[in-house]
């Protein structure tokens, strides 16, 4: 019986740190997808808030852990400065000389 109480109760302390690491582990499977797709690492950023300051956390909810009570929000980094001029525009140099 003790050995059976004693399991418990490690069990229960572990969870916490259970909990945890399976949020890192899911944050970083999606690091590593977004990094597949051709965002470069200094690209984004990838935090981990509870659902209610997901509001204030700002960027796009792209996961879940921890029973969907902390939520994984991706940013885009360093396109402030051009963000207003689409991909697509191009510059004066592509234009044909005339």
């Amino acid at each position: 019986m003790k050995k059976q109480t004693g399991m418990l109760l490690a069990t229960l302390l572990a969870l916490p740190v259970l909990a945890q690491a399976s949020c890192e582990s899911v944050k970083a499977d999606i690091s590593q997808k977004i990094i597949q797709n051709g965002v470069p690492e200094s690209g984004f950023t990838l935090d981990i808030v509870p659902n209610d300051q997901v509001d204030q956390a700002g960027g796009q909810v792209v996961g879940h852990c921890e029973n969907d009570t902390q939520k994984i929000v991706y940013k885009r980094v360093g396109r402030d400065d051009d963000s207003s001029v689409p991909d697509s525009a191009g510059s004066s140099q592509d234009a044909p000389a005339q």
